[in-house]
C-alpha cells in the first residue's frame, strides 16, 4: 500500500515541463560545473523536472561510473527544488533492472524507461520487460515510446495493460508523432496516468487532446519560453499557446536538423554555457547547418 501511495503521489506530479538535459563534456570527461549551471538555470526558469542520462544526455556513450556521476550531481544540485528522473532503460531487461535499482539507491524521484531497441520484442515481450522492471523497484516509472529510434512501438493496449498491472507505471513520454495515438491513449488509460509529448513541436497539439506537458530538448536553451507554452496549454489559453508555438516552431525544427543533441549542444556552446563536444559516433554540425541554426536563433532572439 505504501509503495502504491508513493507512486501515486509522484504520478500526480508528472505534469508540466521536463528538460531532457544534455551532458556537458570537457577534456574527455563530464564538465560538472557546466552541468550544475545548466540545472540551476532550469530551476530558475520554473521547470517541473529534469531528465538525466536520457537520449539527449548521450546515455549510450556514458560509462557506468559517468552515469552514476551525472545522477549524483543532478540530485545534489536540484536539492528537491525540482523532480529528477533518470533514464535507466535498456534493451536488456536485466541491465535495465540493475540501472533502475541503482537510480533508486542514489535517490532519483522516478525512472524514464525507453522501449527496448534493436532486438524488436513482441508486445508480450514489451509487457514482460517493463513489468519485470516495475516489480523490481518502488520508483514511479515513465515509459518512453519512440519508434523512430527503437524500431518497436509500445501499442496503446500494451500501455493500458501495464498501467493496470503495475501501479508504479504512471506516465508515458510519447514520441511516435501521432495526435491520434495520444487521443487513443487518453481514451484507454486511467485518468491518473499522464501523457507527455516527446517532441517539442507537438506539445501544443498533444496537449490539446489530453497530454499534460512535454519532455523537452528546446528547454535546455529556452526553459522559460517552453514552460510558458505548457502553462498556456494547461490553463486553456490556446490562443496564447498557439502564438508561442508559432514563434518557437522554427527553433523546434532546427534543433533536429542533425542528430540530437548535436544542435542543442552547439547552440549552448555559442552562449558560452558548455563545450559543443559530443562523443562518437556523433560529431560536430556541418558548417551549412550551423549557419542555418544561427539564423534561426537570431530571428527568435529578435522577437523575444
Amino acid at each position: 500500500m505504501r509503495r502504491a501511495q508513493a507512486a501515486a503521489k509522484i504520478g500526480n506530479m508528472f505534469r508540466g515541463t521536463f528538460t531532457a538535459l544534455v551532458t556537458p563534456f570537457r577534456d574527455g570527461g563530464i564538465d560538472v560545473s557546466a552541468f550544475e549551471q545548466l540545472i540551476e538555470a532550469q530551476i530558475a526558469a520554473g521547470i517541473t523536472g529534469i531528465v538525466a542520462i536520457g537520449t539527449t544526455g548521450e546515455s549510450p556513450t556514458l560509462s557506468h561510473e559517468e552515469r552514476e556521476q551525472v545522477i549524483r550531481v543532478a540530485i545534489a544540485k536540484a536539492n528537491k527544488r525540482c523532480l529528477v528522473l533518470a533514464g535507466t532503460g535498456s534493451n536488456s531487461t536485466e541491465h535495465a533492472i540493475a540501472e533502475t535499482e541503482r537510480g533508486e539507491k542514489l535517490g532519483v524521484d522516478a525512472a524514464l524507461l525507453v522501449a527496448p531497441y534493436y532486438n524488436k520484442p513482441s508486445q508480450e515481450g514489451l509487457f514482460r520487460h517493463f513489468k519485470a522492471i516495475a516489480d523490481a523497484t518502488s520508483l514511479p516509472i515513465m515509459l518512453y515510446n519512440i519508434p523512430g529510434r527503437c524500431s518497436v512501438d509500445i501499442l496503446p493496449e500494451t500501455v493500458t495493460r501495464l498501467a493496470k498491472e503495475c501501479r508504479n507505471i504512471v506516465s508515458i513520454k510519447e514520441a511516435g508523432g501521432s495526435v491520434e495515438r495520444v487521443s487513443e491513449l487518453g481514451r484507454c488509460l486511467p485518468d491518473a496516468f499522464t501523457i507527455f509529448s516527446g517532441d517539442d513541436s507537438l506539445t501544443l497539439p498533444f496537449m490539446a487532446v489530453g497530454a499534460v506537458g512535454v519532455v523537452s530538448v528546446a528547454s535546455n536553451l529556452f526553459p522559460s519560453e517552453v514552460c510558458a507554452l505548457v502553462r498556456a496549454c494547461e490553463s486553456g489559453d490556446l490562443k496564447s499557446a498557439e502564438t508561442m508555438h508559432r514563434k518557437l516552431l522554427p527553433l523546434f525544427k532546427d534543433l533536429f536538423i542533425e542528430p540530437n543533441p548535436v544542435p542543442v549542444k552547439t547552440a549552448l556552446s555559442w552562449r558560452g554555457a558548455i563545450s559543443p563536444d559530443v562523443r562518437l559516433p556523433l560529431c560536430e554540425m556541418s558548417e551549412a547547418n550551423q549557419t542555418r541554426l544561427r539564423k534561426t536563433l537570431e530571428t527568435f532572439e529578435s522577437k523575444r
